[in-house]
């Protein structure tokens, strides 16, 4: 593709109605083209070539629906659906032969000849009458039953296109894959094929998801991307990968306001970094973030996405411990999602991210577990993968991102991560479980830390009564992060529980 052969078809684009698909793109469909849209039954296709004809009508072009496969009341009642109203579209309900008498007889020409030939004159001659800017063909099964005959099929579709391209008109084909998909006779003469995908996982939501398959003279984004259906059509969410616009960063560091922890971390965390939190099922993981949303949110928009605990109680544990998230959640200063299992995919996920980013100017991200989030989206999701780029884009707009993970089993050597992702952070804080004169107690500790110098000891981290604490280094203890320490000293630096 030249240069030139690129600005001039970006010159003349349309736009397809769905944002996300018009993104994938590069700005739209190519004008005065023909495409194909391709798809089972229930993936989307009609649903989106309503979508493609509204957007023509909003910008005053003239549009026409040519159904074989539905009726036109049928249609109607999809459109109500979604709150659509199709009076100001052309609808042509075109049955097979249509013209033809039940009783006439074939006696020199195959009745599939003469079937598709009537069929598709009655199609031209709409199109003549109409001149449309936009049209649909819905569905290409009808005309390749017709046809019977593979040949004459493609012969008949080439002159449809070939009409097509005499009348300065924009036009989608729609096709169920009725046949086998080794048929590329459809994919070899469109000029872009547009692929919808409907895959029923074993639990909760059925994922959806389209592919560019191609499109000529466009660089278009590659890949499987997630789209939903739901009141008012398709909604498209493009994987965030590319050249990212990195925001200013806040001044300073981010502090937690605990002297004791923004020391051992070197005088607190750089923007624009993934913080991971690692520990068992209680050690604190979700509280310890929670101290730096906090400290942060009166400067700092946060968002925090919870896959384990609701939000009241999340909630109601910080307030306890005199965070005020209570407040900050009720000033927008703080937002709050909790993702239940089957409600969305990876890729809706990773747009909400970016939109609370973008639209909501959020600069802390606070994802809530590591765990959870694979649990729902693991099942025929590429979520680690989603996970990846997510990160990679809160990294390049100077996001703060943590993250935490709780690992299997609570005391003892034998603690597993179910995925180490340790290598996408820049910073890695350890909590563990320790026993020490006949209670137990929490240790933290810094284990990475790529963006600056921090501390190698270990401290006592404690939670409550109303606050958080972080001890002095434990000096006189070996073993700590085995959960079996060994006492070596005479004094002890323990925290008073309570005080």
């Amino acid at each position: 593709m030249t240069t030139t052969e690129s600005a001039s078809e970006d010159d003349h684009r349309i736009s397809t109605g769905v944002v996300g698909v018009d993104q994938l793109l590069r700005g739209g469909l190519t004008q005065d083209r023909t495409y194909l849209v391709e798809g089972r039954p229930g993936t989307g296709k009609t649903t989106f070539a309503m979508q493609y004809l509204l957007e023509g009508r909003r910008h005053d072009e003239s549009c026409l629906y040519v159904t074989l496969s539905e009726t036109t009341a049928e249609l109607k009642a999809i459109a109500r659906s979604h709150g659509w109203s199709l009076d100001e579209i052309e609808l042509f309900q075109l049955a097979p032969a249509e013209g033809l008498r039940p009783n006439d007889q074939y006696t020199l020409y195959y009745p599939a000849e003469v079937e598709l030939g009537e069929t598709v004159k009655a199609v031209l001659e709409v199109i003549d009458r109409l001149h449309p800017k936009r049209v649909v063909f819905d569905s290409l099964s009808e005309m390749r039953l017709l046809a019977r005959d593979p040949l004459r099929y493609r012969r008949q579709i080439l002159a449809l296109k070939e009409f097509l391209a005499g009348r300065s008109c924009t036009v989608l084909l729609l096709d169920d894959q009725s046949v086998d998909n080794s048929d590329m006779h459809l994919r070899s003469i469109a000029h872009g094929v547009i692929l919808l995908e409907h895959l029923p996982f074993g639990y909760g939501h059925a994922g959806r998801r389209l592919r560019i398959v191609k499109v000529r003279g466009v660089d278009a984004v590659d890949g499987f991307h997630d789209f939903v259906i739901r009141r008012g059509g398709l909604t498209v969410f493009p994987d965030v990968k590319g050249h990212v616009d990195p925001l200013a960063p806040p001044s300073g560091p981010i502090r937690s306001d605990i002297d004791e922890l923004d020391r051992l971390l070197g005088d607190g965390l750089s923007w624009g970094t993934t913080t991971l939190v690692l520990g068992p099922a209680g050690a604190g993981k979700s509280t310890l973030v929670a101290k730096f949303v906090a400290a942060t949110a009166p400067a700092s928009r946060a968002a925090l996405f919870l896959f384990d605990e609701g939000q009241r109680t999340f909630s109601a544990r910080c307030d306890a411990l005199g965070m005020r998230y209570s407040e900050h959640v009720e000033a927008g200063r703080v937002l709050v999602t909790q993702i239940e299992p089957g409600d969305m995919s990876g890729g809706e996920f990773a747009h909400r991210v970016r939109k609370a980013v973008e639209s909501d100017d959020v600069r802390m991200v606070f994802i809530d577990t590591l765990n959870g989030y694979i649990n729902v989206f693991a099942s025929g999701d590429p979520g680690l993968s989603r996970l990846h780029e997510l990160i990679s884009y809160l990294n390049g707009r100077g996001v703060a991102t943590f993250i935490t993970v709780a690992q299997h089993g609570v005391i003892g050597t034998n603690m597993q991560t179910p995925i180490d992702i340790s290598y996408m952070a820049d910073c890695v804080l350890l909590l563990r479980f320790f026993e020490a004169n006949g209670a137990v107690r929490r240790a933290l500790s810094v284990v990475k830390k790529r963006t600056g110098a921090h501390e190698s000891t270990i401290r006592e981290f404690q939670i409550g009564p109303d606050t958080l604490r972080v001890g002095e280094a434990l000096t006189n203890f070996e073993g700590v992060l085995t959960g079996v320490p060994r006492y070596t000293g005479t004094t002890s630096p323990l925290l008073r529980n309570g005080s």
